[in-house]
């Protein structure tokens, strides 16, 4: 049975601008399978999107909240319109 694709767009906010959090999204990504991107923002707030199923974006969420050095506040999520085209997850500049 194939898991129906869907994607979220996040903004995080806390500690997590310089403890590593767009590498370990990267990281995360690759190992959950999933495409998408990741920005660090002006406002010391981090915006990441994730396409994937349910259960390969809950993955990389959990990396994110276990690490030791990011540490989340608060985290906005929405859902996002599926992007057909993307096949890979990058860091935006």
């Amino acid at each position: 049975m194939t898991k129906k694709t869907v994607r979220k767009h996040f903004e995080f906010y806390g500690e997590v601008q310089g403890v590593g959090f767009r590498w370990i999204c990267r990281q995360s990504a690759s190992a959950c399978g999933v495409t998408g991107w990741v920005r660090n923002e002006y406002d010391g707030s981090v915006t990441l999107e994730l396409q994937g199923s349910e259960e390969q974006i809950a993955g990389v969420i959990d990396m994110l909240k276990k690490d030791s050095w990011i540490h989340i506040r608060h985290m906005d999520v929405r859902e996002a319109p599926v992007d057909g085209e993307e096949r890979s997850f990058r860091v935006r500049y």
